[in-house]
């Protein structure tokens, strides 16, 4: 465990048992939760508001999820979100995509600029890991880069249903800011940033091989996204 809380220090409890018991050493969660309380081990959660959030715009869809962020299987509803970190050159936005199925992160896109290129970039992305996406809704915020033409031709183009939340609805994209807050956590806080380049590859090497494959999520059995995932669609193919 201690290995496994160096290597990522915002793991809980519950995470941190996991890892154990793949190392064959089983403990009760309460067990695992008293060895973190004894060495000071605690995830921290949640991501600060601004205190002047910016006017919302008209939005450009519907809102088709009405805070119902669960899928049934891959490819039926998408998240998406910026955020912002800065660097010694200058801030770095990172567009993310997420599958509320499984939790993965679909696609995205880094860029030094928050123009509608990095919204398309993301989503392109995401059609081209995915194939086939047909009728997934994309529901986002209002702000000014979900709301461009550039990405209304690509969600046309693709078949996707692009769908945004109410106005100071702060639950609407929960489950995107909490993916944000691990990150903020376990990546953007942990130090300066000398480079774009340098933050850019630390968040992708995060996002693959950290996030997607050894992040026990308890919402998905205690598994992690890509294993998720794997699972079952295979039961699903096997049962057709």
């Amino acid at each position: 465990m201690c290995d496994a809380h160096r290597d990522d220090p915002e793991f809980g409890h519950r995470l941190l048992a996991d890892e154990a018991a793949r190392a064959s050493l089983v403990a009760c969660d309460r067990a695992v939760w008293r060895i973190c309380r004894d060495n000071q081990w605690w995830s921290g959660f949640g991501k600060k508001r601004s205190k002047n959030p910016k006017k919302a715009g008209p939005p450009a869809h519907e809102d088709l999820v009405l805070r119902q962020f669960r899928a049934d299987a891959p490819n039926r509803l998408w998240l998406w979100d910026i955020t912002e970190h800065p660097t010694s050159e200058g801030k770095v936005y990172l567009r993310a995509i997420k599958d509320m199925f499984s939790g993965r992160i679909v696609g995205y896109s880094i860029s030094d600029r928050m123009t509608s290129h990095i919204a398309v970039a993301a989503l392109v992305s995401a059609v081209q890991r995915r194939g086939e996406v047909a009728g997934c809704v994309v529901h986002s915020d209002r702000g000014s880069q979900f709301r461009s033409r550039k990405v209304a031709r690509v969600l046309a183009r693709h078949d996707l249903a692009g769908s945004m939340g109410q106005v100071a609805a702060a639950g609407d994209n929960a489950a995107m800011e909490s993916f944000f807050s691990l990150l903020q956590k376990n990546v953007l806080d942990r130090r300066r940033w000398a480079t774009r380049d340098e933050l850019r590859l630390v968040i992708i090497t995060w996002i693959e091989r950290t996030y997607h494959r050894r992040r026990r999520q308890v919402r998905l059995d205690r598994l992690t996204p890509i294993e998720y995932e794997t699972i079952k669609t295979t039961q699903v193919a096997l049962a057709a």
